[in-house]
């Protein structure tokens, strides 16, 4: 079980471009890249999901705590790329109603 994770600040928003398995062995490491983004304040998240080939229930609860934390400060979550096995667990969950999803990726070397 691998993860890659890829982040580049800009203007208001940091781009984490994330590959491999995201699950309850790799959820820890991405957690270490979200927090400090978070508590921050100040930056909107953009992921870019479309190196990602599996993702559990693990995952997703990672991105309904940092949504839920990113709210408090009135900044966004968007999420990029999700093949279509992830997209349809935003979509079973609900979760595709509350983040603003695309299919093509973010560039993180913008």
């Amino acid at each position: 079980m691998n993860i890659k994770i890829e982040v580049k600040e800009a203007q208001e928003v940091f781009y984490v471009k994330v590959g491999g398995e995201l699950d309850i062995y790799t959820v820890p490491e991405l957690k270490k890249v979200f927090n400090p983004i978070v508590s921050e304040g100040t930056h909107n998240l953009h992921v870019d999901l479309s190196d990602l080939t599996y993702m559990d229930s693990t995952g997703l609860g990672l991105f309904v705590g940092t949504l839920k934390d990113l709210n408090q400060y009135n900044n966004e979550l968007r999420i990029s790329g999700a093949n279509d096995r992830v997209m349809k667990l935003f979509e079973i969950t609900g979760l595709s109603d509350l983040i603003q999803i695309t299919q093509s990726g973010a560039n993180v070397d913008e």
